[in-house]
This record gives structure tokens, C-alpha cells and sequence, in this order.
């Protein structure tokens, strides 16, 4: 039975993370600095924008696991490209679609909060997905202040159980 699961919960990881192009940044024309969705676009059904995925079972965090976010620190006041670089403690990382019990891989929220814990990860311009298992990006962030945060995400990109998350920062993109 569980060879049978695979292909679909690969599909899931594909279609989560944008395929096998899934990249550290958004493509152009959209990404951090294109001006967000109105808060309400996506559970409106008038917006045209799919349904709400159903809840999906959440993997269990390991005591003491932590993410983090090496740099920029809380605070800092950088330029384009912002490079971000991700830190993990207690847990291992591995690309979507592979699973692992002691792993799963990053997602950076920019400008948002976290919503749902039991629902895969948003895929846009503000929860980028690095689903090969990045530990790093660049960014080109418009001029002002930005919230940053990481997310673990399981094979299916739905977060742990508690949830692997690093504090928020904010910092100033001259």
C-alpha cells in the first residue's frame, strides 16, 4: 500500500513547491516587493482563487528542534540583493517530496504571519518555498521595513508538530 501513496504525495510536493522549478526567489514581475493580496482574496470564493486545501496530518517536531535566521540579524538596515541565510538545530533537511521523519525543509514568510499549522504551506510571493532543500536565498526587497520568518515544512510542506519556526525579524531595505 505504501508504494501506492508515493506518486501521489510526489505530485503534492511538486504542486506545493511550483514543479521542478522550484527556486529560492519568485519569478519576475511578482515576488517580495509586488504588493501583496488583499487578506481576503484567497478564502473568497467570488475571487476565482481555489478552495482552502483540507487539513492534512502533522508530523511530530523533535524536542529542542529550532530554526533560526543567521542573517540578517533583527534590526539591520541592508540593500538589494538581501541575502538571507537560514540556520536549523536538531533537525535535518531534505527536499519536498522526501520522507523523512527526522527532516524537512524551509520556507521563508515575508511580510506575514503564519496562518494554519495543519494545512500545506502557501506557495506566493509572500511564503517562499525552498523545496531542494536550500539554506539560502537572495532577495529584492522594495525600500523600507520587511518582517522575515522561517517555517519547516514536512514532504508535503505542512509544518511539524509543534511547529519548527524562527522568530520574526525585521529589518530596513534601503
Amino acid at each position: 500500500m505504501p508504494h501506492r501513496l508515493f506518486p501521489l504525495l510526489l505530485a503534492l510536493a511538486l504542486v506545493g513547491c511550483g514543479g521542478s522549478e522550484d527556486i529560492a526567489a519568485p519569478p519576475p514581475g511578482g515576488g517580495p516587493d509586488a504588493s501583496p493580496a488583499p487578506a481576503d482574496s484567497a478564502s473568497s470564493p467570488a475571487s476565482g482563487a481555489a478552495p482552502a486545501p483540507a487539513a492534512l496530518p502533522r508530523k511530530p517536531a523533535p524536542a529542542g528542534a529550532e530554526a533560526y535566521i543567521i542573517s540578517p540579524a533583527d534590526g539591520d538596515v541592508v540593500s538589494n540583493p538581501v541575502r538571507v541565510v537560514f540556520g536549523l538545530k536538531g533537525f535535518g533537511v531534505a527536499p519536498a517530496g522526501v520522507m523523512r521523519a527526522d527532516a524537512g525543509h524551509h520556507h521563508l514568510l515575508v511580510d506575514v504571519e503564519p496562518t494554519s499549522f495543519d494545512t500545506p504551506i502557501l506557495a506566493d510571493e509572500n511564503h517562499l518555498h525552498f523545496g531542494m532543500g536550500q539554506t539560502e536565498t537572495e532577495l529584492t526587497l522594495a525600500p523600507g521595513q520587511h518582517r522575515l520568518q522561517l517555517l519547516l515544512g514536512d514532504e508535503v510542506h505542512v509544518p511539524h508538530d509543534p511547529p519548527i519556526m524562527s522568530e520574526p525579524i525585521t529589518i530596513t531595505v534601503e
